[in-house]
């Protein structure tokens, strides 16, 4: 079944959607505006991420209840789970590994892999079995949490071992063929994102 394209916004409030459907006594239909007004976010928000992802509501209906459960179930691959690996078991990769709110988006690390393992973690494995293990368990989405000088070490070892997906943390541009698919995350970016918002928020109350 193919998923509709949809912003990162809208994908990070689908499970929103879905444990207020799952948890709040609603009736056999529910309402855009309904649902807006019970997690405090705009109506014209709320009605454009379902508009999105499930289509139009009926006019003074809205939403079948157990139809849009279904479909967000659907897009966020609650009932089909895709498992992932870790290679850098280190602080930030230790954290992801430990994580459980990846599965509200229908993926699940299930190991992590490091040159020097330092202690008895029944979830971290040598480099060595790294190939094998993703060859076996059938996985696809590889997560780099290394140093930047060994990150494309990582990746080419990631394509040969058929991962098609990587979640890059190291900051560099990595080099994968075109059929490899990678999503860059630079924290230090991010944060500085946020640092110039402070400052320029700052500067106007002064001025």
């Amino acid at each position: 079944m193919k998923r509709p394209i949809c912003s990162k916004a809208t994908l990070g409030r689908l499970p929103l959607y879905l444990t207020y459907l799952r948890t709040a006594e609603i009736g056999e239909t529910v309402s855009a505006s309904h649902i807006s007004k019970s997690l405090s976010l705009g109506e014209v928000l709320v009605r454009k991420d379902l508009n999105a992802v499930c289509g139009n509501g009926k006019p003074k209906i809205g939403y079948h209840t157990d139809a849009l459960l279904k479909k967000l179930e659907s897009i966020l691959g609650e009932h089909h789970t895709l498992p992932a690996v870790i290679v850098g078991a280190g602080k930030l990769g230790s954290a992801l590994l430990g994580f459980e709110g990846f599965d509200a988006y229908g993926l699940k690390i299930i190991a992590a892999f490091d040159s020097r393992i330092e202690q008895r973690d029944s979830a971290v494995y040598p480099m060595e079995q790294f190939t094998h293990f993703c060859m076996m368990q059938d996985v696809h989405i590889g997560i780099i949490t290394v140093p930047v000088n060994s990150a494309q070490e990582i990746c080419d070892l990631m394509v040969r071992s058929g991962i098609t997906a990587i979640w890059n943390f190291a900051p560099c541009v990595l080099q994968v063929p075109k059929s490899v698919i990678v999503q860059q995350e630079n924290l230090a970016l991010s944060l500085a994102h946020l640092t110039l918002s402070v400052r320029g928020a700052t500067i106007n109350q002064e001025e």
